[in-house]
This record gives structure tokens, C-alpha cells and sequence, in this order.
């Protein structure tokens, strides 16, 4: 081989080695890339149904999917006033039908060809959150080689493609909220925001330039600073709450110039580009405002875009002040002093004379950025409570990663003490690192964005080790081979330190092993059947009673609210239940909840839910329809307040959907907005727990029975006046006391297998029936059980007017009316085949006459066209009236039967019903098998109740029998 031959293949050789130190990052980090969506997209079959219906993990999301199709229909449109939700007076949807929907549904478009199918854009939507959380590596790397070069950047890509907990939960398949949005866009902002801050201090602008007009020296500072005040918008217009990251760059710009004046440096340079990025954030930000005069967080009013001018307007200030500083030759040191003086002052002014806007500005510092006070509204929320153990929390989130974070602060911050150049963007990172830890220590959902200064940081704590043990793993291939031995070992044990913990055998779970179990949100499923039969069987919005207003309240409709409220039109009407579930109505039932994941309405539907009475209950939904408090009222309060309106003639909530959560282990979160406290709802009691022994146990007391949940879920609603049960989920659940993993649950729920009111399902029933009747503890599953019912996951109730059903005996005066009692029932059947029986009971008049109102007809002649519910709940017979008069030496029994219409039920109609003297209650006076409302035969085949023949009967004789039994008056 010639020469000139070996020189060529040397040259080519070292070119082609070049090109790979050049450009070997690109591959590595598409290779990453990659992974990061093969590992979000693992369970992507799980969340494709065979109906086509969507599937989705968290409750959020789902009210995404509804402002995704809402902006597919208007589009580029998003939702400005959503009347779908918050009845009776609609919401501004704020951080929902933001730019995160807008890419989303561009990108269906661009797919669809302008007019993509409803499969198109679920597979979009679905397919969005692993992309977006693998594009953050773009921005993450970008950062990453800003603090410690390539091999700095792909370290932090690996550490954020390693992590578990938040960020990923929150990015793989069926997430389709927005929160890897904000993440994407937070990491974009920060790193524009480095970008124009090392810019500014490269290129000097100052005053003299800006006052002389010198725009070729002052072009590129102010184009990357406007592009940082772009990129923040964007992060805020995907999230409005993302108005937190104006304030952490305001305290970045107070310490930065404080830094530069202290150190000789003109302030002028970073207060330029902290002037220009968020004067640019406050005019852009002010395009998008949809509530004027709110200074909520999570919708887009004045609090941005003042927001950010208070921070560009505190840039300037600053700039001035030092330079009067100067001029008056006043020490340097006193400065800092002097900038917090004026920042508390400020505060101060804030809140004399603006309390609204400084209430807002300490509650989100103390509810989200610092660990201090949270709220009662974040405390019920699961993702919004801080972390049991913070250090425990982040290794197993981050694992060491989390540790050789700090110790790459620790390095950034004593660089001017190790002789290193100290830039601006060090400050930016620290300051943005240290909020982000401190989020995190607040509210254990920001983990998710915690992940981002985990990966960053860490480029810098590899340079700091890389260039202490002159490690110089770029410079090519003899640099390599010079590589000492004790050098090897340290790279061994940084990656170890760094990536060990992630992987296996160590980490409990990696990443893939994570993503891989996730599905679709259980509570959602749960409800699917509910919320489809709601949206089936009941009339639509406006045409409730026979109105003809459905065609104002269009679901994909653009609505403008008067006096920041929506006027509904007559026949629209709500659907009260915990906020948790509000989306799900919303979306799945196409009806209109009253409170909301926003937790709009949260504190008046807790204090509906946990009312004593049904009275109370009443004057509550009253006062909602006619916009009065509600919360923090006595009923006689209420009763005052309320005027009486004709609910005919007012909007009204129809219908009440309560699951077992609600009942068991959410009540607790429910008293917490409303009070009394949780322990006020259960008490110890004597329970048997063996042959011959007993023992105090925690169970629901009195208080709890009373309540509006236990009223109408664990009973049926009997005994109640206004409500009836229209449907139930065919899914079964256990809710009452149990011991769980060893610690005694008062209130708690499990769910049963299977479908719809089987044998197995009334077995249960039956023993946990018969046990609570004996004070005994349930053993039949395993799990010890007290006080427990078996009860449909979801029931839904409807409202009524009631049917009036009155009646007399013959010969009143020969009954002794202050011994006399009247009891009224009726035995139904649900639409899962179990039978239980609807009862009331009255006094009698001097002149022997009674009257009860109830809830349930015997016929079911009105449906959905007629604007009324078509009930999934229906008689089995007539109504059963017994008179029981208890004055003699023995009972004297009046009996007879009336059918009760839908129309008089609906319309508060009355009925009558004629009574005649009996031997004895209909049908012999037996026990009856009282079971959770239901009644199981031995002979019955199906595991439904005893025949339709003599189960109401003989649940009324009991009933008449334990009055019986009683003193006489």
C-alpha cells in the first residue's frame, strides 16, 4: 500500500471520527427518544375499546377528550365558557381548552385531512402525551450541554428517560391531561430564558443604547429575549397556573441584579432581557384573556399579564435605582437590603389596597410553590398533598440521582470560590431548581416537573467530576486510550451511583416495568354504564317537564355568560355528586354536574351530601336553584332564605348519582369542606368477634345513618319523600367496617366480581345482613367485616315532587289515634333484577285519616319524549296501606291497596286509598329476611328476592311488628 494511499485512509479515518464527536449525541438522543415512547406506549391496547369508546387514565383527562372534540368541532377555536358543567350558573373552563388541545386536534386535522373521524382523533389524543414527554429530551438535552457540554447533556436525556414516579405516570398512554404539556413547555421556556440571560451578558445593552436608539447593537439581545418572552406565553397558555414561573423568574431577576451591582457589573445587561422577554410575556398574555377582572390562576384573566409587566416594570426599576445608588454614593453591599425592603413594602400596599390580588398571589405561594399552608380544596386531593417522607419519595422517584442534583447546585454555586466562570444562567438554574424542590416539597405532583432539574442539574455535576479527575471522554480516540485505571473506576461508580438505583436488580420497578401496568381509570369504567344510562334514559338539558329549550343548550355550542353567570332555560336541569366525578357526568352522561375536578361547588355539594335530613337537603338544592349560600347555615337559616319558588319554574338539580367511594373511603374528604369533622360520622360499638366474646370496634354512628348518602345509597331511599332510586351499576360493592391490611376502616369499600344481582352476590348480602343484625363480625370472605352492606357501585336517584297518598279508616271514632300508626309500601325491582322494598310511615289524624307522600309509581306511562326519566326501577305490585292501632288488648290492623300513577308522582298529585279492617297484616306477619333492603328466599333460583306475592308484605308486618312491640303511649 502506497504512501499517499495510508495518508487518505488516515485522513478518512480521522474525519469520519470527527463527525462522530461532533454529531454523535444526535443518534443517542433519537435512540432515547425512542425509548421513552416505547415505553409510555406499552399498554396502548388496553385503552382501545371494541365499541370505540374512549378509555382514559385519570379523571382530567377525560375533560380534555370533551375540549379536544369541542375545538375539533369549532375549529381552531377552544372552549371559552363551558355551560356543561358548574350548574346552575356554568364556568370558565380556564386551563382546559388551552394550546395543549389546539396542537392536539392540528395534528388530527393535519392527519384527517380536515376532518378527522372521532377514531382519528382518540388515536391522536392517546398518542400525544408519549410524544410530547419524549420530545422534552430536546429541550433537557439543549440545557444539559449549556451546563456541562455533550456528555453533560445526554446524561441528563438517560436520567429523564430512567425516571419513574410523576413524570412518567403522568406521560404514558390514556394520560391525556396536561401536564406533560407543561412540562414540555416549562423546559422550552427555561432554556430560552438561559439562552437570553448568557446573550444579554455577552452582548452588554444598556441604557445609553436603548435612550440613543442603537438598534443593530441592541437586535440581538432583544430578539432571543423576545423569543424567552414567547416561550414563556406558550408555557402559560398551555397551563394559565403557569403564572408561577413568572414569579420564580422575578425572583431569579431580584437576585441576578442584585448578584451583577454587588460584583461591579452593570445591571443594565440581564435587566434588559428580563424588561424585553416579560414585556413581551405581558402583551401576548393579554390576548388571551377570557375572564376579565378574575385573578384566578387557572384561567386566563389579568394576573398573567400583570404579572409579568410587574416583573419587567421591577427589571427597570432596579437598573434605575443602582444607578441612583451610584450617584449618591451609597455602599453596594446595602442594595440587596434595600430591594427586599421595597418587595415587602410593595406586599404591603398589596394588601391594603388590593387584598383580593394579594390573596391570590400568597395563596398560590403557600398552596404551590412553598410548603406552608395548604388548603382545605388541595388536602382533598390526592396529587396535591405534599409527600409522607420527601426523601423517600424522590429516590424512589429520581433514585440517587436526586442526591448528585444537589451536590451539581452545590458546584454551580461555589464556581467563582473554584476560579470558574459564574454566568447568569447559573443563577437561573439554581433559583428555578430550588422552586421546583420546594414545589415538589408541597405538592407531590410537581414531582413531574422536579424530574426536569434532576436531569438538568445533572449535566452539571458530571462536567464538575469529568473535569476534577480530567476525565476527557470527547476529544477522541487517543485521548481515550490514555485513560488511567483509577479514572475508569470513578466513571464506573458515577454511573452507578447515577443510573443503578433505575435499573434492575435494584429498583423495585424500572421505568417500562411502571408504564407497562397502566390502564384505564377504574372509577371511570365504573361509572361508564351509569353515566350511558343517564345520558339514554333521562330527558336532555332544556327539555326536562315537557320544555322545548334543548336546541340552547347545543353540546358543542359557544356560549357568553351574563354577569359572569349563565342564565339556564327553563327544563335544564343539574346532577349532584361529588366533584371527583363531575367530568365523568359531563362527558360520558352528557348531563350537567354541579360541582367539578375544578372543584367548583365542591363545598355546597358537600354540605348537600352530608345533610341530616331530607328537609335540610331540600332547602340546600332550593337555595343552589336561587343562588343562596348554602354552606354554614342552619335550616331554619336556609328556610328563610329560600323563597319559595315553583321548582317548576326554576332550574333545579333532578338527579343524585352516589358510588360507593362516596360512602366509604371519600367521605372523609367530603366533611373535611363543610364539617363537622370526620370523627363525628362513627363512634365504638359492642361487636361479637367470638363464641362468647366481644369487642369495641369502629363503626358508623347515628350521625352518619342520617346523612344524605346513607340515606339514599345504603337505603334506598326509603322512608324519604322526594327521592326515588331510578338506576343502579350492575357491579356490586361491599361498604361498611372491615379491617384492611390490619387497620380498622370504618368507612370502606370493596368491590365484588361479577355482574348484576346474582346468588354469590345475595349470599354475601345475606351474611353480612344477618351479622349486622346480631352485632357479629363477618368472616365469610376472609377480610373481618362489621356493619357492612352490599351495595350497587353506583346508584343514580331522581328528584321528584312525590305522590300524595291518603286514606282513612271507617269508624275513626272508635280507634284510639294516638295509638295508631300508618305504614305505606311498595316492593320494587331494579334494573340488575334485585328487589327491595319502599316504605313510609305517618301518623294518624284525630279523625283517623293519614297522609304520606311518596316517591315511587306503579306504572312507569311517562319516558324521555315526555321530558321525564325512563326509570330503570319499577313496582312489582300496588301500594300496601296498613293501619296499625295498638290502643286495645291486642292490634287491630286496617289494610288496602292503591296504584300510584307516574303523572301523580311527577306532578305532586294526590292519590286515595280505602281501608278495611283485617285479622292480621297481609299475607302472615313473618320476619321477612331483611337484607340490605333486599330480600333473598331460600327457594329463589335466581338470587333475586321473594316473589312479588309477599315481599313487600312481609316486610311491612315486620315493620308493624317492632311497633307493636312497643309501650303504648
Amino acid at each position: 500500500m502506497s504512501t499517499d494511499t495510508e495518508h487518505v485512509e488516515e485522513g478518512t479515518a480521522t474525519s469520519v471520527l470527527e463527525s462522530w464527536r461532533d454529531w454523535y449525541h444526535l443518534p443517542v438522543l433519537g435512540v432515547v427518544v425512542l425509548f421513552m415512547i416505547w415505553v409510555r406506549t406499552q399498554s396502548y391496547d388496553r385503552f382501545v375499546t371494541d365499541d370505540g369508546a374512549p378509555a382514559l387514565a385519570g379523571v382530567d383527562s377525560w375533560y380534555h377528550w370533551r375540549t379536544i372534540n369541542w375545538t375539533a368541532e369549532n375549529y381552531p377555536h377552544t372552549m371559552p365558557y363551558e355551560v356543561w358543567t358548574g350548574f346552575p350558573t356554568g364556568n370558565y373552563v380556564g386551563q382546559f381548552g388551552t394550546l395543549y388541545d389546539q396542537l392536539i386536534v392540528t395534528v388530527a386535522m393535519i392527519v384527517g385531512l380536515g376532518d378527522p373521524s372521532q377514531q382519528t382523533l382518540y388515536t391522536i389524543s392517546l398518542l400525544s402525551i408519549p410524544v410530547m414527554a419524549a420530545l422534552v429530551a430536546v429541550p433537557v438535552f439543549y440545557a444539559g450541554r449549556r451546563l456541562g457540554g455533550t456528555l453533560g447533556g445526554l446524561v441528563s436525556v438517560i436520567v429523564l428517560a430512567l425516571a419513574k414516579g410523576q413524570f412518567l405516570a403522568r406521560s404514558t398512554v390514556g394520560q391525556l391531561d396536561h401536564h406533560t404539556g407543561e412540562v414540555l413547555f416549562m423546559a422550552i421556556a427555561v432554556v430560552a430564558m438561559m439562552v437570553a440571560v448568557t446573550v444579554g451578558e455577552r452582548e452588554k445593552p444598556i441604557y445609553e443604547l436603548v435612550s440613543d436608539r442603537d438598534w443593530d447593537a441592541l437586535r440581538t439581545p432583544a430578539i432571543y429575549s423576545a423569543l424567552a418572552g414567547l416561550a414563556l406565553t406558550l408555557y402559560i397558555w398551555v397551563w394559565p397556573a403557569g403564572v408561577l414561573l413568572i414569579g420564580i423568574f422575578g425572583v431569579y431577576f431580584a437576585v441576578q441584579l442584585c448578584l451583577d451591582y454587588i460584583r461591579g457589573v452593570s445591571p443594565d445587561h440581564i435587566a434588559f432581557v428580563g424588561s424585553v422577554s416579560l414585556g413581551i410575556t405581558a402583551i401576548l398574555t393579554t390576548l388571551l384573556i377570557e375572564q376579565p377582572g378574575s385573578t384566578g390562576t387557572t384561567s386566563f384573566g389579568f394576573l398573567q399579564p400583570l404579572s409579568a409587566l410587574l416583573v419587567a416594570a421591577g427589571c427597570i426599576f432596579m437598573a434605575w435605582l443602582a444607578r441612583e445608588w451610584n450617584n449618591r454614593d451609597i455602599e453596594r453591599r446595602y442594595y440587596p437590603a434595600a430591594i427586599a425592603g421595597i418587595i415587602v413594602a410593595v406586599l404591603l400596599v398589596m394588601w391594603l389596597a388590593l387584598p383580593g390580588l394579594y390573596n391570590t398571589f400568597v395563596g398560590n405561594l403557600t398552596s404551590r410553590l412553598l410548603p406552608l399552608n395548604p388548603s382545605t380544596g388541595t388536602l382533598t386531593i390526592v396529587e396535591a398533598q405534599p409527600p409522607d417522607d420527601f426523601f423517600n419519595r424522590v429516590f424512589i422517584e429520581f433514585g440517587s440521582a436526586f442526591y448528585t442534583m444537589l451536590a451539581g447546585l452545590a458546584f454551580l454555586a461555589i464556581r467563582p470560590l473554584l476560579g470558574r466562570d459564574f454566568r447568569a444562567e447559573h443563577t437561573l438554574v439554581i433559583v428555578w431548581s430550588l422552586f421546583l424542590i420546594s414545589m415538589a416539597a408541597t405538592q407531590v405532583r410537581f414531582m413531574y416537573y422536579l424530574v426536569l432539574a434532576v436531569a438538568i442539574v445533572n449535566a452539571a455535576f458530571i462536567s464538575e467530576i469529568v473535569q476534577l479527575f480530567s476525565l476527557d471522554l470527547e476529544s477522541g480516540v487517543e485521548t481515550l486510550r490514555s485513560v488511567e485505571t483509577y479514572q475508569v473506576i470513578v466513571i464506573f461508580l458515577v454511573v452507578l451511583l447515577l443510573f443503578a438505583p433505575l435499573l434492575p436488580p435494584l429498583a423495585q420497578a424500572t421505568a417500562w416495568e411502571q408504564a407497562e401496568r397502566t390502564g384505564p381509570q377504574s372509577d371511570a369504567m365504573l361509572w361508564e354504564e351509569s353515566n350511558h344510562w343517564l345520558k339514554e334514559n333521562t330527558p336532555t338539558p332544556g327539555t326536562y317537564g315537557g320544555a322545548d329549550n334543548g336546541g340552547q343548550l347545543d353540546y358543542y355550542g359557544t356560549y357568553t355568560p351574563g354577569d359572569g353567570n349563565y342564565e339556564y332555560p327553563e327544563g335544564a336541569y343539574g346532577v349532584m355528586s361529588w366533584w371527583d366525578y363531575g367530568h365523568l357526568i359531563t362527558t360520558q352522561g352528557e348531563r350537567i354536574p354541579h360541582s367539578n375536578p375544578f372543584q367548583q361547588n365542591a363545598r355546597s355539594s358537600s354540605a348537600y351530601l352530608t345533610a341530616q335530613s331530607e328537609e335540610r337537603a331540600e332547602l340546600i338544592l332550593e337555595g343552589i336553584a336561587e343562588g343562596e349560600p348554602v354552606v354554614d347555615r342552619s335550616t331554619e337559616e336556609l328556610r328563610q332564605a329560600v323563597s319559595g319558588n315553583d321548582s317548576d319554574e326554576q332550574e333545579e338539580m333532578r338527579y343524585v348519582m352516589i358510588d360507593n367511594a362516596m360512602a366509604a373511603q371519600k367521605f372523609s374528604p367530603i366533611t373535611r369542606w363543610t364539617g363537622p369533622n370526620y370523627s363525628h360520622y362513627y363512634g365504638n360499638e359492642q361487636f361479637q368477634v367470638g363464641e362468647n366474646q366481644t369487642q369495641p370496634l369502629p363503626a358508623p354512628n347515628e350521625n352518619y345513618d342520617d346523612t344524605m348518602i346513607s340515606s339514599l345509597y345504603l337505603e334506598d331511599a326509603t322512608g324519604m319523600e322526594h327521592y326515588r332510586l331510578v338506576h343502579e351499576n350492575d357491579k356490586y360493592a361491599i361498604v361498611g367496617s372491615m379491617a384492611v391490611r390490619q387497620q380498622v376502616q370504618p368507612h370502606y369499600s370493596l368491590q365484588l366480581r361479577g355482574s348484576g344481582w346474582d346468588n354469590q352476590t345475595a349470599a354475601i348480602a345475606n351474611g353480612l345482613a344477618q351479622a349486622r343484625n346480631d352485632n357479629q363480625v363477618y368472616q365469610g370472605l376472609g377480610t373481618p367485616m362489621w356493619d357492612s352492606h352490599v351495595v350497587s357501585s353506583v346508584k343514580t336517584f331522581e328528584r321528584v315532587d312525590g305522590a300524595t297518598i291518603t286514606g282513612g279508616v271507617d269508624g275513626a271514632n272508635e280507634i284510639d289515634t294516638d295509638n295508631a300508626t300508618a305504614v305505606v309500601a311498595v316492593e320494587l325491582e331494579t334494573n340488575t333484577g334485585r328487589k327491595f322494598t319502599y316504605r313510609q310511615q305517618a301518623d294518624i289524624a284525630e279523625d283517623g285519616t293519614f297522609e304520606v307522600t311518596v316517591p315511587y309509581a306503579t306504572n312507569d306511562e311517562l319516558g324521555v319524549d315526555d321530558g321525564y326519566t325512563d326509570s330503570g326501577v319499577e313496582a312489582t305490585g300496588n301500594y300496601t296501606a296498613t293501619v296499625l292501632e295498638t290502643g286495645g288488648a291486642s292490634p287491630t290492623y286496617y289494610s288496602g291497596q292503591t296504584a300510584v300513577p307516574e303523572t301523580a308522582v311527577v306532578e305532586g298529585e294526590s292519590v286515595d286509598v280505602a281501608l278495611e279492617q283485617v285479622e292480621s297484616p297481609p299475607n302472615n306477619v313473618t320476619d321477612g329476611n331483611e337484607t340490605d333492603g333486599n330480600e333473598t328466599g331460600d327457594d329463589s333460583d335466581s338470587g333475586n328476592t321473594n316473589s312479588s306475592d309477599d315481599g313487600t308484605a312481609n316486610e311491612t308486618a315486620a315493620a308493624l311488628a317492632a311497633i307493636a312491640a312497643e309501650p303504648a303511649n
